[in-house]
């Protein structure tokens, strides 16, 4: 019987464009928020708030980086980048005593909201950030493709089944 634990995520990358590294950073993903509507009325006993299917509020991503860079300020270009981040991630296996390391990547389109430049202070990092607005984001684990969110496009796929589907066809698209 397999007993796998992912552990930690052992490092990470930021990519501009698919190849260029950008910068050491820490990341603050987007928290996917559904929209949701409040219903009420006949057959119902009170309210229930329900999600509105593939709808999502505003998916903030923060940047942090360690010192301000060219790449972390090319990132204040008014414009959709396409950013990818590649980490690595360990297992264990307590099944077999085993470790292994498997990829996670995110890839983003992110545009840009504030560029803050951080502090000047002698012998430290500058605390330098980039806050985003996501309108796109894809998730693979270990080389399989778990959560697309595309708002512009009506996609909402999770493991593979795309939730606006119907949507989509709904309003001809």
């Amino acid at each position: 019987m397999s007993n796998k634990m992912a552990e930690k995520l052992t490092n990470f990358r930021v990519f501009l464009d698919g190849d260029d590294q950008i910068g050491v950073a820490d990341v603050q993903l987007p928290e996917l928020t559904a929209m949701t509507d409040t219903v009420k009325g006949a057959g119902i006993a009170g309210e229930v708030e329900t999600p509105i299917i593939g709808h999502f509020s505003s998916l903030a991503m923060t940047i942090n980086w360690r010192v301000t860079t060219k790449n972390s300020l090319k990132l204040a270009i008014p414009k959709a980048h396409d950013l990818e981040l590649r980490g690595s991630v360990q297992e264990y296996d307590a099944s077999t005593g085993e470790y292994r390391v498997w990829g996670q990547k995110v890839v983003v389109k992110a545009i840009p909201k504030k560029a803050a430049l951080g502090k000047l202070d002698v012998g430290t990092g500058q605390d330098t950030t980039s806050e985003f607005e996501v309108n796109y984001i894809k998730v693979f684990i270990d080389g399989d493709e778990v959560l697309e969110l595309d708002k512009y496009n009506y996609i909402f796929k999770v493991e593979g089944t795309d939730y606006l589907d119907e949507t989509r066809t709904a309003l001809g698209l």
